[in-house]
């Protein structure tokens, strides 16, 4: 079968990278967002897919806005049975829509937690269950009929990076069952009256203060590596645990110290912390940041 692709991040290289080791599938044309500018050099930086396309020659497209006529009609003239799409990053138009089935996976249980983080929303809230969405594109956002859905456990301790590898594996395995078996499934409409929606994850998400330890500690889940969790001061707190979550305290207050880590009380709950990052230096370990800073037991952690 032919199959154009579309897909930008990690998640959507490691789809393609399976759908072209497969015999009976030929990737016609990849479509993938275009190159940014990365680090504080500003080098332009290809999308994984579009590196992972080029090395296997195949023909790769770039469009800034894939509603564009031109871009439009150019695709229109590759002949494919499928459209695959994962985590492309643009609303397909109807015209596109129209020329194959568009197949996308959506990491979260449809309806719920459209949008850019589904992932990470499981997290913040501390969901037991997740999985991932096999569906129908049409032109709103996420909302296509659904083909497959497969479920995945969350445990409490879970962090984003594990997760996110475990979703892609389960995607990889229902892309390749949704294609070679399309037409056995009865796509079905999602409830809208269960839609909920999540946004794009911004540096500014990360600012913690010391409140609420469970929703610290998913946060921490959620947003490590990037953008972590941090301080006003702009201290990160790269390694935490929740050590209680329903008494309450005066939030800051060191309340235990330990050989590798301190207890630190929050409006409810409290948090076991073993390693910092204060801004502008290196990872260490909080015996070390508080010894530097001269903090003792009762003592306000900000």
């Amino acid at each position: 079968m032919n199959v154009i692709f579309m897909g930008t991040p990690d998640y959507a290289e490691r789809i393609l990278e399976r759908l072209i080791d497969e015999s009976n599938i030929n990737i016609v044309a990849v479509y993938t967002q275009p190159d940014k500018p990365v680090g504080r050099k500003k080098v332009m930086t290809p999308p994984s897919v579009k590196t992972l396309a080029v090395a296997n020659n195949i023909t790769t497209y770039q469009p800034n806005r894939l509603r564009d006529e031109d871009v439009v009609n150019e695709l229109l003239k590759i002949n494919c049975d499928y459209i695959v799409v994962a985590a492309y990053g643009q609303i397909l138009p109807r015209a596109i829509l129209d020329h194959a089935p568009c197949i996308n996976l959506h990491a979260s249980i449809l309806p719920q937690y459209r949008g850019a983080s589904p992932i990470q929303q499981t997290l913040l809230n501390n969901d037991a269950s997740t999985g991932v969405t096999a569906m129908l594109m049409e032109e709103g956002l996420d909302t296509g009929d659904i083909i497959k859905i497969e479920r995945v456990d969350v445990s409490s301790t879970m962090m984003v990076e594990p997760l996110f590898d475990r979703l892609t594996e389960v995607a990889i395995d229902l892309t390749l069952d949704v294609l070679n078996n399309f037409h056995t499934y009865k796509p079905l409409k999602q409830d809208e009256s269960q839609a909920t929606h999540c946004k794009k994850i911004t540096k500014q998400n990360g600012k913690i203060f010391f409140d609420d330890a469970e929703v610290i500690y998913n946060k921490y889940r959620a947003f490590t590596p990037w953008p972590g969790i941090f301080l006003e001061s702009g201290l990160k707190l790269k390694k935490i645990e929740l050590n209680e979550k329903s008494r309450e305290y005066t939030a800051g207050t060191i309340l235990k110290i330990e050989s590798d880590s301190i207890v630190v009380g929050c409006e409810r709950g409290s948090l076991r912390i073993f390693n910092v990052q204060p801004q502008s230096k290196k990872e260490m370990s909080i015996i070390a940041y508080i010894n530097g800073k001269r903090l003792a037991l009762e003592d306000t952690f900000f």
